[in-house]
C-alpha cells in the first residue's frame, strides 16, 4: 500500500505556464512535474519567471501525445538545451527538464533515452548518434566537435540557430508548393461533383427540349458520361500515381534525381527552389566552418545537406577541387551553377580570413530572396488561380445553362 502510495505521489501532470525570460520576453508553455511548486521551480532553473502555472486538461492534451517527432521538435529540443547550458545547468538535469516540459510522448521517451545513455557514460555527441532518425551525421559530429572543445553550449547555439533557418527555409518552400496544389485539388473535386452528381440531372431536363444542344452542352455531357463509368477507376488511377510516385522517390535514386533536376526547371518554382538551395548550401557551410571543422569536411556535410542532386554533384566536385589545393572561390566558380555575387563574396571571405561571416551574410541574403519569391508567387497565384477555377466552375454550370436560354426558340 505504502509503494502504490508513493507511486501515486511522483506521478507527474501536465501544467500549462506563462511567463516571461531573462530578458523579459513574454513566453508561454507547458511543463511536466508532480505539482505546481516544482513546475515553477523547474521553469525558474531555465531562466523563466513564471507569472500563471495552472494544470493542463485531459483533452487538451488528445491527439498531441502520439505526435511523430519533426525536425522542428529537434530545432526546439536543441535550443532549449542550448539556453540551459549557457545558464549553468548540468548535461543530465538539462535532459530531465526538456523530457519533462514536453507533452508529446515521442520526443518524451527520446529525450530519456538519451538521457540514460549520457548517465550511463556515454558522450552526448554518441547518445545522439544512436538515434539517426532524428539526429543526423552534421549534428552529431558539431557536438563531437564543442565536446572536444569545451563549449558544448556554444555549439548547441549554433546548432539550434542552424536548424531553425533550414526549418523555416523549408516551410516557405512548401508555403509556395502547398497553396497552388491544395487550391487545384479542390478545383477537380469540385468539378468531379458538378460532372457525376449535378450534370446528369440536367440532362433529364434536357430531353423533354426536343432540341438540338449546343456543341458545348454535348461536350460536357459527355464528359459527365465518362466521369459516371469511370470515376472509381480514375480515383484508383491517382492514388496508384500517388503511390508510386512516393515509392519510387523512396526506392529509386535515379528517379528521385530526374526529380530533383526536373524541379529547378519549373517557372517560377524552380528559381525559388535554386535560392533555397544557395542558402542551405551557404548555411550548412557557415555553421561547419565555424565550428572549426574542415572546410573538406565541412564540404562533405553541405553535399548530405543540399536536398537535390544538382547541388549535391556541385558541392562533391568542390570538395574534390579544395582537395586537391584549388581555393574555394575557384572551385564555386568551375561549377557554373552558382550566381557571381556568391562566388565574388566567396573570395572576399577568404582574402579577409571571414569565410564563415561571408558565408552566413550569403545564407542571409538568399533566405530573404526565397521569402519575398514566395510572397510574390503567393500574390501572382491567388487571382490566376481564381479566374482558373471561375472559368472551370462557371463553365460547366454555363454549359448546362445554355440549353434552358435557347428554351423560348423551341417554345
Amino acid at each position: 500500500m505504502a509503494t502504490a502510495a508513493a507511486k501515486k505521489e511522483k506521478k507527474k501532470v501536465t501544467f500549462q505556464w506563462e511567463g516571461k525570460d531573462r530578458s523579459g520576453n513574454r513566453s508561454k508553455g507547458k511543463i511536466d512535474a508532480e505539482n505546481i511548486a516544482i513546475a515553477k521551480s523547474l521553469l525558474r532553473k531555465q531562466g523563466i519567471n513564471p507569472s500563471k502555472v495552472a494544470k493542463q486538461s485531459s483533452l487538451s492534451l488528445l491527439g498531441s501525445k502520439n505526435k511523430p517527432v519533426k525536425p522542428l521538435d529537434i530545432a526546439f529540443f536543441t535550443r532549449q538545451m542550448a539556453t540551459m547550458m549557457k545558464s549553468g545547468v548540468p548535461l543530465l538535469q538539462g535532459l530531465e527538464i526538456v523530457a519533462n516540459g514536453t507533452e508529446k510522448v515521442k520526443l518524451k521517451e527520446l529525450t530519456y533515452e538519451i538521457r540514460n545513455d549520457v548517465n550511463g557514460g556515454s558522450d552526448f555527441s554518441t547518445a545522439l548518434s544512436r538515434h539517426p532518425k532524428y539526429f543526423d551525421d552534421l549534428t552529431c559530429s558539431l557536438v563531437r566537435a564543442g565536446e572536444q572543445s569545451g563549449a558544448l553550449e556554444t555549439m548547441l547555439d549554433r546548432i539550434a540557430t542552424y536548424k531553425e533557418k533550414i526549418e523555416s527555409l523549408k516551410a516557405k518552400i512548401k508555403k509556395a508548393m502547398t497553396y497552388p496544389a491544395a487550391v487545384v485539388v479542390v478545383g477537380i473535386i469540385v468539378s468531379a461533383i458538378l460532372l457525376v452528381k449535378v450534370v446528369p440531372q440536367f440532362q433529364d431536363i434536357f430531353r423533354s427540349f426536343g432540341a438540338d444542344l449546343p456543341a458545348f452542352t454535348l461536350f460536357v455531357i459527355g464528359l459527365s458520361d465518362l466521369a459516371q463509368k469511370y470515376w472509381f477507376f480514375a480515383l484508383i488511377g491517382f492514388v496508384l500515381l500517388g503511390f508510386g510516385f512516393t515509392k519510387g522517390m523512396e526506392k529509386s535514386q535515379k528517379f528521385h534525381d530526374a526529380v530533383d533536376r526536373f524541379v529547378l526547371k519549373i517557372p517560377v518554382l524552380g528559381e525559388i527552389l535554386y535560392k533555397a538551395a544557395i542558402a542551405r548550401f551557404a548555411r550548412t557551410l557557415s555553421t561547419t566552418f565555424a565550428a572549426g571543422v574542415p572546410l573538406v569536411s565541412a564540404l562533405d556535410s553541405a553535399a548530405g545537406a543540399s536536398g537535390n542532386v544538382v547541388f549535391r554533384t556541385a558541392i562533391i566536385q568542390i570538395r574534390n577541387g579544395v582537395s586537391t589545393g584549388q581555393s574555394l572561390q575557384n572551385a564555386v566558380t568551375m561549377t557554373g551553377i552558382y550566381p557571381a555575387m556568391v562566388t565574388q563574396m566567396i573570395a572576399i571571405g577568404e582574402e579577409a580570413g571571414s569565410l564563415d561571416t561571408m558565408l552566413d551574410k550569403i545564407a542571409s541574403f538568399y533566405e530573404e530572396e526565397v521569402d519575398n519569391a514566395v510572397d510574390n508567387l503567393s500574390s501572382l497565384l491567388e487571382p490566376l488561380i481564381m479566374v482558373v477555377l471561375g472559368t472551370l466552375v462557371g463553365g460547366l454550370v454555363i454549359a448546362m445553362y445554355l440549353p434552358i436560354f435557347q428554351l423560348g426558340n423551341v417554345v
